[in-house]
This record gives C-alpha cells, structure tokens and sequence, in this order.
C-alpha cells in the first residue's frame, strides 16, 4: 500500500473500516494529504495496533 493508494481509495476503505471497527470515529479517520502520520496515529491509539499491522489490515481491504 502506499499513499496514493490510501489518498484515491480513502472513502471506500474508510467505510470498511469503520464496518469492521465501529469505535472509530469520522475525525478518527479524517485523512488529508500529507498527513498520513497523524492518521496512522489515531489508529495505532485507538486500536491498539502497530502501524505495520494497520498497512497490511488496510492493504488487505
């Protein structure tokens, strides 16, 4: 995965995401170009993952 892939796929993946995580919230996964660090942030804290786990998990979608 990589940030293109995250940018033009964002809607969709955040859908799924928040299928399968209902404790994400919309500013949990407010993405913006650039700053895909404070994203990856907010999740590895709220799901308790690495932020490797969380590229595979999103890859995998």
């Amino acid at each position: 995965m990589n940030d293109l892939d995250v940018a033009g796929n964002w809607h969709e993946l955040k859908g799924k995401l928040r299928q399968q995580f209902a404790i994400l919230t919309d500013q949990d996964l407010e993405f913006a170009k650039g700053k895909e660090e404070e994203l990856f942030g907010r999740l590895e804290k709220k799901l308790g993952k690495t932020k490797e786990q969380l590229r595979e998990m999103i890859s995998k979608l």
